[in-house]
């Protein structure tokens, strides 16, 4: 419960940054376009010197731009603001899924090298299994493995033998393992291909916008062109932004996911091994 917390704080953090970076952007260009001003307006004010005083104390007048993304999100239209909603949404949703699955990958390395340790060096199976982690998935396996040994009775089962009875749990339980280490891929590799799309999406209404404005004042200066269409292809920029650590994520859980599985299913297979030669030996 704590580590799917702290990944949900994690992925609200990197969300976050990801939204917050284009406007801090903006505020550094707006920053340097007053600089500029204030420069420019330095000869004027040799020459008045009489003026100097009064416009030395005017503050300073903040540039406002009206194509800026936080402009979008709080005076947009319904479409742009659906559209920064669900990649907001997405890439939230990944950094969430990276951050679980990187913690279930390690945990479960982690009990694989202590079983190699020290699991098959136990007196007993029940003993061993004792020393694996309540919640872990060896465990789980090996809890599985023996319950299958022990409990080969009914009408129907008796006409599997017991090999094919314990193999076919063992089997179960691992692929169970598997199925857990794998959800959420599919979110991540849906992210991954459909949100520059959406960013895409979100261009071209932008820029249709803008040229409807444009048609309607009869006006096509560049001033009435550049903001527009720039605040637009922000959307494309927001799009990558969401699909590049969603792919990134994919191929490196699924690298992770089979490491990790081959060690699982080693396991299974040496637990296989010993319950069928405990079988053996209680039988002479």
């Amino acid at each position: 419960m704590i580590s799917r917390l702290s990944a949900l704080f994690a992925a609200l953090a990197c969300a976050a940054t990801l939204a917050v970076s284009p406007l801090v952007a903006h505020a550094q260009d707006a920053a340097s376009a007053a600089a500029s001003s204030v420069e420019a307006a330095a000869p004027v004010m040799d020459a008045a010197p009489v003026a100097a005083p009064e416009a030395a104390s005017a503050p300073a007048k903040a540039v406002d731009n009206p194509y800026s993304l936080g402009n979008i999100v709080a005076h947009g239209n319904i479409v742009d603001q659906i559209v920064l909603a669900i990649l907001f949404i997405m890439s939230l949703g990944s950094w969430y899924i990276l951050f679980t699955k990187l913690w279930d990958t390690s945990k479960i390395a982690r009990e694989a090298k202590e079983v190699r340790a020290s699991f098959f060096k136990k007196a007993s199976l029940q003993e061993g299994i004792k020393g694996l982690s309540e919640t872990g998935a060896f465990r789980f396996i090996a809890q599985t493995g023996v319950e299958a040994s022990d409990h080969h009775e009914g009408a129907l089962t008796e006409n599997i033998d017991h090999n094919t009875w314990v193999t076919m749990n063992i089997d179960r339980a691992v692929g169970e393992v598997n199925s857990r280490l794998q959800g959420g891929l599919g979110f991540l590799a849906t992210v991954g291909s459909t949100s520059p799309f959406i960013g895409l999406f979100g261009t071209v209404w932008g820029i249709l916008q803008a040229l409807t404005q444009i048609g309607v004042a009869g006006q096509a200066s560049i001033d009435k062109v550049a903001g527009p269409v720039g605040a637009a292809l922000i959307m494309t920029a927001i799009g990558l932004g969401v699909a590049v650590p969603a792919v990134l994520g994919y191929n490196w859980l699924v690298n992770r996911n089979k490491s990790v599985m081959g060690q699982v299913r080693a396991f299974a297979a040496d637990l296989h091994g010993v319950l069928m030669g405990s079988r053996k030996v209680a039988g002479r």
